[in-house]
């Protein structure tokens, strides 16, 4: 896909993204809200949104990404560590890459897909910590971005995407230890910028875009059953979000609207909304803390900023 072409779909969100605004949001607990109120953290030290991210180890490796009106890629990669709220530079990808996926298992960091220099990306790379050194490993089966990875035991588990030309259901399933590609049941729809979480064992297939369309939908797949259902909808459609799990909810933040799920009540309420609205951001939940980091903005810009929100205040 050439850089104009991802560039419209951007803006077309970013179009939708005002009209949400325009039609309003469910308000959110305004105690909740001035009890845990969101902060701001160290910036990174360079603007990026669609940056490939995963939590490792309690800190956050944030891989690639774009920058610019013309969305230059970024073989940027960085760690932030919450407890000490500083960012270490650490060795640059093999390649610069946009809108690619990350996930941990064992201990490693894997980049997955995404809008690398030759186009719409099969690669994977696995970056070694103690090494601080990448590999490549086994490519995908097919080329993606604006998909999203989990990783369930020492599984990555694919969803869905954009690639040539066209959103897509295929659920690819890496295997970490053999450095192989399988495929599970479909997603019950093509889909493509969706968050996706491991909540209670499963997988949390949130919002996301189909056409023109901003979703509300959320499906939820199990892997041992290797079967897709529906699961609670959420009040207001989401794409281009990030999404965290902490305890029992599930948090999802996108531009203006922040929306938590609580599986004790089994509803979503509305959170708070965030100092400076972004999309292509990554979303973590550490150590009792929400974080919110990268993006671009309502206009178009790529941002550093991170911000925190205390989930324990509450």
């Amino acid at each position: 896909m050439t850089v104009k072409r991802l560039l419209a779909l951007l803006l077309g969100a970013a179009a939708l993204v005002g009209l949400a605004a325009a039609v309003g949001s469910f308000a959110p607990d305004t105690d909740e809200a001035a009890a845990a109120p969101w902060t701001r953290a160290q910036s990174m030290s360079q603007r990026r949104s669609y940056i490939a991210a995963a939590e490792l180890g309690g800190q956050v490796y944030a891989a690639g990404g774009m920058v610019g009106e013309a969305g230059r890629r970024l073989p940027t990669f960085q760690r932030f560590d919450p407890e000490a709220d500083s960012w270490t530079t650490l060795s640059p990808l093999p390649e610069p890459i946009r809108a690619a996926e990350a996930a941990a298992v064992a201990g490693q960091f894997y980049v997955i897909g995404g809008d690398d220099t030759d186009g719409n990306g099969t690669d994977v790379y696995v970056y070694d910590p103690a090494a601080d050194e990448w590999e490549s490993r086994a490519r995908m089966p097919e080329p993606r971005f604006n998909h999203s990875a989990v990783a369930v035991g020492s599984k990555i588990y694919v969803l869905g995407g954009f690639g040539e030309g066209r959103e897509h259901d295929d659920l690819f399933v890496y295997d970490t230890e053999s450095d192989s590609w399988s495929e599970a049941a479909p997603l019950p729809r093509p889909n493509h910028a969706f968050g996706a979480v491991v909540f209670r064992g499963e997988i949390w297939m949130i919002g996301g875009r189909r056409g023109e369309e901003i979703l509300r939908e959320v499906w939820v797949y199990n892997p041992r059953a290797d079967r897709w259902r529906r699961g609670p909808s959420m009040p207001e459609g989401m794409e281009l979000l990030g999404a965290a799990v902490d305890g029992d909810e599930i948090h999802a933040v996108w531009e203006h609207v922040y929306q938590i799920y609580d599986a004790e009540t089994g509803e979503w309420r509305a959170g708070p909304r965030s100092l400076v609205t972004r999309h292509g951001l990554s979303v973590f939940a550490v150590d009792g803390s929400l974080y919110t980091i990268g993006g671009c903005t309502t206009d178009l810009h790529d941002s550093q900023v991170v911000e925190r929100r205390d989930l324990r205040a509450r």
